[in-house]
C-alpha cells in the first residue's frame, strides 16, 4: 500500500503542478475566442491606433485607454522604484534588526491592504492636493488625473518591489561585501559596484512584478484617475485605464452590437501584457537563483 500511494504520489505532482498553467491557458483562450467578433470587423492595428471610441457608432478605438494605462504606469514606476529600492538597500544594509523588525509588519500591511482603500485615501487626500498643485502651475484641474493616479498606485506597488528587492539583496553572499570592505571601499560603494552588480538582474525582476501589478490594477485607478477616455497631455489631465474600462462598463450595455467583444479584447490585452512581464521576471529570478546556488 506504501508503494502504491507513492506511486500514486508521483503520478499526480505533475498534473498539479501543470494545472494553474492550464488554468491560465483556459481563462486566455475563453477572453480571445469572445473578442473574435471585434476582430472580425475592425483590424487589430485600428483597435490599438485609433482613438474613436463611440460604441454606439460601432467604433471601438483602445489608444486612449492603453495610452491611460500606460501615463499612469509610468508615473507609478517613477515614483515607486527610486523609493523601493533605496528603502530596501537601507533596511538590508545599513539599519539596525530592530528597525528591519519593525518595518516588515508594516510592509506585509501595505501589500494586504484592499484596493478600495488607497482608492479612498486617493480621493480624499491625493485628488485636493494635485488639484492645488495643479492650481499652482496655473492649471485647472479636478485633481482626478493621471498624477492622482499615479501616486496612488505608487504607493499600492512599493510594498512588492520593497519586499522581492530585499529578498534578492540578502542571497548576495556575504564574503562579497568584507572583500570589497576589506580592500578598502566605502560601504556605499561596496552597494553599489558589488551588492547592485550582483542582483541587479533580481532587482529588475521585482520591477517588472511591480509593473504587473500596475497594469491590472482596477479599483484604486478607477476612483481617481478620471475616466475620460481621451489620450492624456500632460500628468493633470484625466486618464482611463484598460481595467477600468472594463469594470465599468461590462455588464452594461451589452445591447450594443460587439460592445461586450471589445472589452475582451481589452481584456486579452491587458492580460497578455500582464503574463509577458511576470514571466520575465519569473525567468530572472530563477536564474538569479541558480546563479546563487
Amino acid at each position: 500500500m506504501r508503494l502504491v500511494l507513492d506511486r500514486a504520489a508521483k503520478a499526480s505532482m505533475p498534473v498539479l503542478a501543470g494545472f494553474p498553467a492550464f488554468v491560465v491557458f483556459l481563462i486566455f483562450t475563453g477572453l480571445w475566442l469572445k473578442s473574435k467578433g471585434i476582430l472580425a470587423s475592425h483590424s487589430p492595428v485600428h483597435l490599438l491606433f485609433s482613438s474613436a471610441w463611440h460604441p454606439l457608432k460601432g467604433e471601438f478605438g483602445f489608444l486612449p485607454f492603453i495610452a491611460g494605462t500606460a501615463w499612469v504606469t509610468a508615473v507609478a514606476l517613477v515614483l515607486a522604484v527610486p523609493v523601493s529600492i533605496m528603502a530596501a538597500v537601507y533596511l538590508s544594509e545599513y539599519a539596525p534588526g530592530r528597525l528591519v523588525r519593525l518595518t516588515a509588519p508594516v510592509i506585509d500591511l501595505l501589500a494586504g491592504l484592499p484596493s478600495v482603500i488607497y482608492g479612498l485615501w486617493g480621493v480624499l487626500l491625493v485628488v485636493p492636493a494635485v488639484s492645488r498643485l495643479a492650481g499652482g502651475f496655473g492649471l485647472a484641474s479636478s485633481g482626478y488625473s493621471v498624477l492622482a493616479g499615479g501616486v496612488v498606485l505608487a504607493v499600492m506597488i512599493l510594498p512588492t518591489i520593497l519586499s522581492i528587492t530585499l529578498e534578492v539583496l540578502a542571497s548576495v553572499p556575504r564574503p562579497l561585501r568584507e572583500a570589497s570592505l576589506s580592500l578598502g571601499a566605502t560601504k556605499w560603494e561596496t552597494v553599489r559596484h558589488v551588492v547592485f552588480r550582483k542582483a541587479g538582474g533580481g532587482i529588475v525582476a521585482a520591477v517588472a512584478l511591480g509593473f504587473s501589478r500596475a497594469v491590472g490594477e482596477t479599483m484604486a485607478v478607477l476612483m481617481v484617475a478620471g475616466n475620460v477616455a481621451a489620450v492624456p497631455k500632460s500628468v493633470f489631465d484625466p486618464a482611463y485605464p484598460l481595467p477600468a474600462l472594463i469594470a465599468n462598463n461590462y455588464g452594461e450595455m451589452m445591447s450594443v452590437p460587439q460592445y461586450e467583444a471589445a472589452l475582451m479584447f481589452a481584456a486579452c490585452l491587458l492580460m497578455a501584457v500582464v503574463l509577458v512581464f511576470n514571466a520575465g521576471a519569473r525567468r530572472i529570478l530563477v536564474r538569479l537563483e541558480r546563479k546563487g546556488a
